[in-house]
C-alpha cells in the first residue's frame, strides 16, 4: 500500500469515526434537544484547541455476536483542549453509539485522560450520557466502573472534577460523578438514578416518573445530588465554563485573578440600612454578598437545595472566594441536617483548592425537632465543626445580626479558626436569644413569678437581657471578635483582610486523615 493510500485509510477511520451512530441517530439526539458527543465538545473547548486521544479504540467483546458489531470510538470521546485558555481534559459520552454504554475499552478512555489529568494537574470535566454498563461484556464493565472510581477517589482534592448529567445515567453509572467536586443536570433530559421507576414499580410496588426520581430539580432540590440544574445542553456547558473561571487547575495553584473592574474601595452604603430594626424581620442575605463582592461576580452554587444557607463562589478585588451564609428569608437562616451538609462540602471543597473563605452570619440556631433529631443533625452538625476547624485556607467571618449557641461556634467562629471575625453593630452575639434567656436564669425567673404584671416584667427583663447581652461588645472584649465595623465598610475591611492573609499557612499534625463524622 502506498503512503497516500495509508493516508486515505487513515482519513476514513477519521470520518467514521467523527459520524458518530450515523446519520439517524444523530438526528433523534437532536429530535430529544440534545447535542451529540462532540458538539458538546465543541462547545466547551475554546475553537480548534481540542485534541481527540483514542478515537480509533474499538471494544474486544465476542459475546452475544459482539465481534460483528461495530462501536464507534467505542462511544465515548476523549482529549484535551483549552478552555479560556487554561488546559482541561474532558470525556463525553456518545449515546448515538450504542447508547454510550460503558464496556472495557470505553471505560480505559475515561482513566486514561483522568490519569493524564492528574499527571497535567489539570481539572478533568465528564459529560454523562450513557444507558449504563454493556451487559454483553458482563463482569469487564462492571471492573471499568471500580478503575473509574478508584480515579475519582484518587483525584479528589488534587483536581476539580466536574460531571455534566446530559442523559440518562443509572445504576454503577450515578457514582462517579457523585464523587466528583460538581454535579450540573439538564432539565427534563438528565436523569440520574440507581433503580428505575420501572425495576421500583416490580420491587416495591411504588409508582414514580424519570422526573420525580431522577430528574434535575429532583437532585437540586430534594437529594442534593446535583449542584446545579440548567435548560439545555448550551446553558450546561457555559456554565461549567463558568465555574472553571473560580478554580484553580490544580491544589498546588491559586485560581486564576480576573480584573473585574470594580473599585476595591467603594463603599457599601445600602448595607447601612439593609437590617431591619425588628430583629424577627427577614431580609435577603444575597444582597449582602452581592454588594460586597466585586460586581456581577456571585456564582451561587447548590442554589435550590436547602435554601436557609447559601454558597457559591465570588470574586473580591479580582480574586476567588468561597461564600457561605445564612438566609433569613428561609427558616430564619437556621442550620439543619441539609444546611450543615451542604456548608460542610463547599468548605471542604474551597479548602482543597486554596479558595479563601468568607463566612456571612446571621444564625439563631439549629432547627429544633423530632425529625431533625434523629435524622442526626448531631453527626450533621458535627461535620460542619469539622470542616471549618480543618481548612486551612484564610477565613473570615462576619456578624450581621444573630449568632447564637452552637451555631455561632459552628458558622466559623474564632475558635474553629477564623482568622479575622467582624461584626456589625446590630450583631447579637450570644448563648441564646433574650426570650429564652429569661426563660432560663433562675434570677430573671424569680423577677417575674413575684411580680403583679408578670407579662411587663417579662418584656422588662427581655430588653434589660438584649441591652447587656446580645450585642456584639462583650465579645470584642474578650478578642473573639477582631473589630466592629460599620456595614459599609466591610468589602473594604475584607479586601485588606483578604491580602494580609493571602500568604498564610498553617501546618497541622501529622496523619494519614481524620475520621470526619460522616
Amino acid at each position: 500500500m502506498k503512503a497516500s493510500e495509508k493516508i486515505d485509510l487513515l482519513k476514513k477511520k477519521r470520518e467514521e469515526a467523527l459520524a458518530l451512530g450515523g446519520e439517524e441517530r444523530v438526528a433523534n439526539q437532536h429530535r430529544k434537544g440534545k447535542l451529540t458527543a462532540r458538539e458538546r465538545i465543541d462547545l466547551l473547548f475554546d475553537k480548534g484547541t481540542f485534541r481527540e486521544i483514542d478515537m480509533l479504540v474499538k471494544h474486544r467483546s465476542v459475546n452475544f455476536g459482539m465481534e460483528k458489531v461495530d462501536i464507534p470510538s467505542d462511544g465515548v470521546i476523549v482529549g484535551h483542549g483549552k478552555v479560556n485558555g487554561r488546559t482541561v481534559f474532558a470525556f463525553s459520552q456518545d449515546f448515538t453509539s450504542r447508547g454510550g454504554s460503558l464496556g472495557e475499552m470505553h471505560a480505559a478512555k475515561i482513566c486514561k485522560i483522568m490519569d493524564l489529568a492528574v499527571k497535567a494537574g489539570a481539572p478533568v470535566v465528564g459529560l454523562n450520557d450513557s444507558g449504563g454498563a454493556r451487559v454483553e461484556e458482563g463482569v469487564d464493565a462492571l471492573k471499568g466502573y471500580g478503575e473509574i472510581f478508584m480515579r475519582n477517589s484518587r483525584a479528589s482534592g488534587v483536581i476539580p472534577q466536574i460531571s455534566a448529567i446530559m442523559g440518562p445515567c443509572a445504576g454503577g453509572a450515578v457514582y462517579s460523578p457523585a464523587m466528583t467536586d460538581f454535579v450540573f443536570m439538564v432539565k427534563k433530559t438528565g436523569h440520574m438514578f440507581i433503580t428505575s421507576p420501572y425495576v421500583i414499580k416490580t420491587v416495591t410496588g411504588e409508582e414514580t416518573t424519570f422526573e420525580e426520581l431522577g430528574g434535575a430539580m429532583a437532585h437540586n432540590t430534594k437529594s442534593g445530588n446535583a449542584h446545579f440544574a440548567c435548560e439545555n445542553d448550551e446553558e450546561t456547558i457555559e456554565s461549567i465554563i463558568e465555574l472553571l473561571g473560580y478554580l484553580p487547575n490544580n491544589n498546588l495553584e491559586d485560581a486564576p485573578v480576573l480584573p473585574m473592574g470594580d473599585d476595591p474601595s467603594r463603599i457599601c452604603e445600602e448595607l447601612d440600612t439593609i437590617i431591619p430594626d425588628d430583629a424577627k424581620t427577614p431580609y435577603d442575605m444575597k444582597t449582602v454578598i452581592e454588594s460586597v463582592l466585586d460586581q456581577q461576580s456571585f456564582y451561587e452554587v447548590h442554589e435550590h437545595y436547602a435554601e436557609n444557607s447559601i454558597v457559591g463562589f465570588g470574586r473580591l478585588n479580582n480574586r476567588s472566594v468561597g461564600i457561605i451564609a445564612n438566609q433569613p428569608l428561609v427558616q430564619a437562616g437556621c442550620l439543619d441536617i441539609d444546611a450543615s451538609d451542604k456548608i460542610s462540602r463547599f468548605v471542604r471543597t474551597c479548602d482543597a483548592f486554596n479558595i479563601p473563605l468568607i463566612t456571612f452570619v446571621d444564625v439563631p440556631g439549629y432547627l429544633p425537632g423530632v425529625q431533625q433529631e434523629l435524622g442526626g443533625i448531631i453527626r450533621h452538625g458535627a461535620k460542619l465543626l469539622w470542616s471549618y476547624a480543618e481548612a486551612t485556607v484564610p477565613k473570615f467571618t462576619v456578624v450581621t445580626r444573630k449568632d447564637y449557641g452552637g451555631a455561632y461556634l459552628a458558622m466559623c467562629s474564632k475558635q474553629l479558626g477564623a482568622d479575622m471575625v467582624f461584626a456589625w453593630p446590630t450583631a447579637e452575639i450570644a448563648v441564646m436569644g433574650a426570650k429564652g434567656a429569661v426563660e432560663v436564669i433562675s434570677a430573671y425567673r424569680k423577677e417575674i413569678n413575684e411580680a403583679e404584671d408578670k407579662a411587663a416584667k417579662t418584656r422588662e427583663k427581655i430588653d434589660e437581657y438584649e441591652e447587656a447581652f446580645n450585642i456584639p461588645y462583650l465579645a470584642a472584649q474578650r478578642g473573639y471578635i477582631d473589630a466592629v465595623i460599620i456595614p459599609n465598610e466591610t468589602r473594604i475591611r475584607l479586601i485588606d483582610a483578604l491580602e494580609a492573609m493571602r500568604t498564610k499557612t498553617e501546618v497541622l499534625p501529622a496523619k494519614k486523615h481524620g475520621n470526619i463524622p460522616f
